[in-house]
């Protein structure tokens, strides 16, 4: 993940977590915020202590940031997003992890079709 699209400070993870609206499905929540003034999303990880060990939970964020960043195309730009896992996705594989993130995100209608990303064609 790029810098600029890392939330980062508490600050902006509660304004998320206040203002937001979220989606979720058995093994994710996606809380998300607009924030027209940006040209990207930002994007927020959190994995709870309850799914594992260190070497878990950085496995489990190391997959959502590199799903996130080879769906970025699809993600349209202006929101502030976390994903929160839960606990089935500690035994997850990478496609069913990635399914299962799409699945959230087109459930909160952020979503672009494969046709219109730009550079597709």
């Amino acid at each position: 993940m790029e810098k600029k699209n890392r939330l980062t400070k508490r600050e902006y993870f509660d304004k998320v977590y206040r203002h937001g609206k979220s989606a979720a499905n058995h093994q994710f929540v996606l809380y998300y915020k607009a924030q027209p003034q940006q040209a990207s999303f930002r994007l927020g990880v959190s994995v709870s202590k309850k799914l594992g060990n260190a070497v878990v939970r950085n496995r489990i964020r190391r997959l959502l940031k590199e799903i996130v960043r080879l769906n970025a195309a699809r993600i349209p730009g202006g929101y502030d997003l976390i994903i929160i896992a839960r606990k089935p996705a500690a035994e997850m594989s990478y496609h069913e992890m990635e399914k299962s993130v799409l699945h959230v995100f087109k459930r909160a209608s952020l979503l672009l079709r494969k046709e219109n990303t730009p550079g597709s064609n």
